[in-house]
C-alpha cells in the first residue's frame, strides 16, 4: 500500500497505518479549529509548528522511565532462570508497545546496563556463561524487535533510547558489552534502538577508567554503524549533575532542571514543544525594513520573535493545563507501571515535573538573510547568532520564573519542518541571498551541512550553543565513509567536542547495504555481487532511518551534505 505521506521517516505502509493517518489528519484539523484563530493561524501560515498536534491536550510527549521504583518482580515468580531472563525482555517489549501508544514521543532507559543488572540480581539470576549466552541472545532479539516493529499507530516504529556506559559491576559491564556487541553483529539494516554511551571522566573516558574498554567498543561500533551516539556528561551544560541522572530521550531531548524536585531525567519527560520559524522573521524584516542597519534588523527580529513566543507560551500553557485536566484513568499503563518520578495518581502533579519547550529552526538562514553572511564564516555574524540564541534562552528562563513551569529552549530536529517551512517561505519571498535553492532549512543552530568546515572547526563553532539549548541539542560530524576500526580518531573527536561544550555528539556517514549479500559501504551497485537492490541508511534528526522514507526536505539535506 502506498504511504499517504512521509511526514515521518519511521513510517511503513499498512492498512491500519493508512486508516490511522487519514483519521489523524482530520483530528489535527479539528484541534486547529478548536484553538483561538490567532494560534492556529501561526501554525497554518508557517510561523510556528505545533508538534504532535494530534496529541494536543490528550497526552504528553516523551519519558525517561523510572524503571526500578515499581518493577513488577511478582510477574517472574516460579520461573526458571532462563524463563526469568526471557520474560524480562518480553516485558520490555510489552512496556514499550503499551507506553508507545499512550504518549506521542520517545521512551528511554537512563541506565540500561546498571538497571538491568539490578533487576536480574533481584530476580536471583546469577552471572554465568550460560546466563550470559541467554542474555546476549535476548538482547539481539530485542534489537531486531526495536528495528523491525512498526506497530505503533499501525505504521511507526517505537522511539526507544538505551543509555549505557556507567556500569558499576561485572554483570552491568557484561550487559553494556553485549548490547554493543549484538548491535554490531546483527547487521546494517538493524539500526534501532538508539544507543547512547555516556562519556564520563573517572568512569570510562580515559585509559585506566573501569569502563574505558566499553568506551572503546562503543567507538568501534559507532565507526561501523553510527550507533552508539555519545552523551558528553563532562560538558559545561551538564556540569554538576550526576551522570546517572542524565539521559537522552528520542533524538536529543534533555530534561534535567525541575522546579518541583531534584535535577534528574529519570521519571521525567517533555510535555509538549513548539518550534518557531526563524528565517520567516528575518525575511519579513529584510523585506519591510531594507534600509536598516544589521543590528537594527536584529532588534526588529527579536521584537517579532518575542511577540510570537508570547503566543507560543500561551499555547503551551493551554496544552499543559488540558493534559493536566485529564483523568488518571486515561493513562492506564502509566498508572499500572508507575514510571514517572512520583505516583501517577494526579496528572497535574505528575506533569508539573515535565518540560514545555520552545524550539527553533533555521538560525543559519536567519543570520544569512540579515547579515549577508553565513554565521560560521564571519566573526561578527557568529556573535549575532550566539546573542540571539542567548536571547531566546533568557526568554524561556523568564517564562519559567514567572509562570512557575519548567520552560526550556529546544534546538529542534525539524524532520518535517525543515522542508515545510522552506517551501512555504519560498512562495512568499525573493531575498537577495538564495536560502531556498537547497530545499530545506538547517536544523536548530547547526552550521550549514555544506559548510566545508573541518570536524574541529564545526564542533568549535556549534559547541557554545549547547549551553543555551537546555531542552535538548546535538552536533554531528559528517564523514565520507565509515571510519571502520578508527576508534582513536573518533575518541579524538569526542575530546574536541567536550572541550567545545558539545553536550551530545553523533557521527554521520553514508551507509549502504546490499539486500542480496549484505555487503556494506557506499555504492549504487554492490561491488561484491553486482546487485542494485540497496538499502541506504542515513541519520535523520537523531535517529537512523532508510533514506527512501525521508521527508522531501531531509532528502534535499542528504544530497547537500559534505564531509567535515
Amino acid at each position: 500500500m502506498k504511504q499517504v505521506s512521509n511526514d515521518n521517516a519511521a513510517n511503513r505502509s499498512s492498512y491500519v497505518g493508512y486508516v490511522y493517518h487519514k483519521g489523524e489528519e482530520v483530528f489535527k484539523k479539528e484541534v486547529l479549529n478548536s484553538l483561538p484563530a490567532e494560534w492556529s493561524k501561526l501554525h497554518t501560515e508557517g510561523y510556528i509548528h505545533i508538534h504532535d498536534l494530534d496529541a494536543y491536550g490528550k497526552t504528553y510527549n516523551c519519558l525517561t522511565f523510572n524503571l526500578l521504583q515499581n518493577f513488577p518482580y511478582q510477574l517472574f515468580d516460579g520461573l526458571s532462570e532462563n524463563g526469568k531472563i526471557i520474560r524480562v525482555f518480553g516485558y520490555f517489549k510489552t512496556l514499550f508497545a503499551d507506553m508507545g501508544n499512550e504518549q506521542s514521543g520517545g521512551m528511554a532507559f537512563a541506565n540500561f546496563d546498571n538497571d538491568l543488572a539490578t533487576i536480574f540480581a533481584n530476580l536471583g539470576v546469577k552471572q554465568s556463561k550460560h546466563a550470559e549466552a541467554i542474555i546476549a541472545e535476548c538482547i539481539g532479539d530485542f534489537i531486531i524487535w526495536c528495528s523491525n516493529t512498526h506497530t505503533r499507530m499501525g505504521q511507526t516504529s517505537y522511539y526507544i533510547t538505551l543509555n549505557i556506559g556507567l556500569a558499576e559491576n561485572k554483570f552491568a559491564r557484561f550487559i553494556a558489552y553485549a548490547l554493543i556487541d549484538e548491535f554490531e553483529k546483527v547487521g546494517a539494516t538493524a539500526f534501532k534502538p538508539n544507543i547512547v554511551f555516556k562519556v564520563v571522566k573517572g568512569i570510562n573516558r580515559y585509559p585506566g577508567d573501569r569502563n574505558f574498554d566499553l568506551f572503546q567498543k562503543a567507538l568501534l561500533c559507532s565507526a561501523k554503524k553510527m550507533i552508539p551516539t555519545f552523551l558528553l556528561c563532562d560538558c559545561a551544560s551538564d556540569e554538576g549533575v550526576p551522570p546517572e541522572k542524565l539521559s537522552v530521550m528520542g533524538c536529543r531531548t534533555r530534561v534535567v532542571d525541575d522546579l518541583f524536585g531534584e535535577k534528574t531525567a529519570i521519571g521525567r519527560g517533555n510535555i509538549a514543544n513548539i518550534s518557531i520559524n526563524l528565517p520567516r522573521l528575518a525575511l519579513e524584516v529584510d523585506r519591510d525594513f531594507p534600509n536598516l542597519e544589521v543590528m537594527q534588523k536584529i532588534a526588529k527580529v527579536k521584537e517579532k520573535w518575542s511577540g510570537i513566543a508570547d503566543t507560543v507560551t500561551e499555547i503551551l500553557v493551554d496544552r499543559y493545563h488540558k493534559v493536566c485536566a485529564c483523568d488518571a484513568n486515561e493513562f492506564p499503563v502509566n498508572r499500572a507501571r508507575q514510571l514517572w518520578c512520583i505516583p501517577f495518581d494526579n496528572p497535574q502533579k505528575v506533569f508539573a515535573h515535565g518540560t514545555l519547550s520552545i524550539g527553533f529552526i533555521g538560525l543559519s538562514e536567519m543570520i544569512e538573510v540579515l547579515t549577508g553572511k553565513r554565521y560560521y564564516a564571519d566573526e561578527e555574524a557568529y556573535c549575532v547568532a550566539i546573542d540571539f540564541v542567548k536571547f531566546m534562552r533568557h526568554y524561556c528562563d523568564k517564562q519559567r520564573e514567572e509562570l512557575n513551569l519548567n520552560f526550556s529552549l529546544l534546538a529542534t530536529s525539524g524532520e518535517l519542518i525543515s522542508g515545510r517551512f522552506s517551501e512555504m517561505d519560498k512562495k512568499m519571498f525573493s531575498p537577495d541571498i538564495d536560502i531556498f535553492g537547497k530545499g530545506f532549512y538547517t536544523n536548530s543552530f547547526h552550521v550549514n551541512v555544506d559548510s566545508g568546515l573541518s570536524a574541529r572547526e564545526k564542533l568549535t563553532k556549534e559547541g557554545p550553543f549547547h549551553l543555551f539549548a537546555n531542552g535538548g541539542s546535538i552536533s554531528y560530524i559528517e564523514l565520507n565513509e565509515a571510519p571502520i576500526g578508527n576508534d582513536e580518531g573518533l575518541r579524538e573527536l569526542v575530546e574536541i567536542a567536550i572541550a567545545a561544550g558539545v553536550r551530545y555528539l553523533g557521527i554521520n556517514f553514508p551507509l549502504d547495504s546490499c539486500n542480496n549479500c549484505q555487503a556494506t559501504g557506499v555504492f549504487d551497485c554492490c561491488p561484491i555481487c553486482g546487485c542494485k537492490n540497496i538499502t541506504r541508511i542515513r541519520r535523520v534528526s537523531g535517529y537512523l532511518e532508510i533514506l527512501d522514507g525521508f521527508t522531501p526536505g531531509k532528502k534535499n539535506e542528504v544530497r547537500t551534505r559534505t564531509s567535515n
